[in-house]
């Protein structure tokens, strides 16, 4: 796994509880903090023993930059989390945060409208799953709103309406939905904006350290469901781990993993 910060990801433990479960005793995997500029020389560093890279923030972008070639989802959204061996070689780029999300949300019960806090990559993948569970329109919470901008005419362009709204704003929608894509940082400044609203809504934070996140706790206290970015890791990482190994292993069997620890 490679990004920065990385030193609270739970990715490594997962993905190793996956190699045990099944048998694959030759596969291990590692983590190592990598910055923006570092990233094309380690990548051409890595010989053949290396099958498969985790890429999170914040090389998402920049990761396009070693793809021989680019999965539909991770071309859309602009977003590659996961980088696959070629047997030429190369890396196919592929982004399993879409698929992540979509089954983190599956079994709630949603309308058509959903608010988006942040306007980064995470929001792109978060647009897309969105558009999969059947929303067709999206609320585009950030920090200012030209800051929004972009997002909003990404979400046009997948078909659904959208518009910006300022941060403070997120709690005071008529959306059952609301998904925060923002950093661990920001969480004191969402529960503040919230302060004496509503919010019997399901909230999604793709943060799931020091959980409930300030937000988060916000929400439950007011009645509302939570949805931890746990569900969205332990997802993404199934997906993943088929796509390095070629194996499936269960979801229920990653979380074990996390619940023991």
């Amino acid at each position: 796994m490679l990004g920065s910060p990385i030193a609270h990801s739970l990715s490594p433990l997962l993905h190793n509880a996956g190699y045990a479960a099944l048998g694959l005793s030759d596969w291990e995997y590692t983590s190592r903090e990598v910055t923006e500029a570092e990233f094309d020389d380690v990548i051409a560093s890595l010989d053949g023993t290396w099958r498969g890279l985790s890429v999170t923030m914040p090389l998402k972008e920049v990761a396009f930059d070693v793809a021989s070639s680019v999965s539909d989802l991770a071309a859309r959204s602009g977003a590659i989390n996961t980088l696959v061996r070629r047997p030429d070689g190369g890396w196919d780029g592929h982004n399993t945060d879409v698929a992540g999300i979509v089954e983190s949300l599956r079994p709630l019960d949603l309308d058509d409208h959903a608010v988006v806090i942040g306007a980064g990559a995470t929001a792109r993948s978060a647009v897309l799953a969105l558009n999969i569970l059947g929303v067709s329109q999206v609320t585009v919470a950030a920090r200012r709103i030209d800051a929004s901008e972009d997002l909003v005419a990404f979400t046009e362009k997948q078909g659904l309406s959208a518009r910006g709204i300022l941060l403070e704003d997120w709690s005071r929608q008529a959306a059952r939905l609301v998904l925060s894509t923002v950093p661990a940082e920001a969480g004191p400044r969402l529960a503040a904006a919230a302060a004496g609203t509503d919010l019997r809504l399901v909230f999604f934070d793709v943060v799931y350290a020091n959980w409930p996140t300030p937000p988060a706790a916000a929400v439950s206290a007011a009645g509302g469901t939570t949805v931890s970015g746990l569900e969205m890791l332990l997802h993404q990482a199934a997906t993943q781990f088929e796509l390095f190994t070629g194996r499936q292993v269960g979801v229920d069997t990653l979380r074990a993993s996390v619940e023991n620890r």
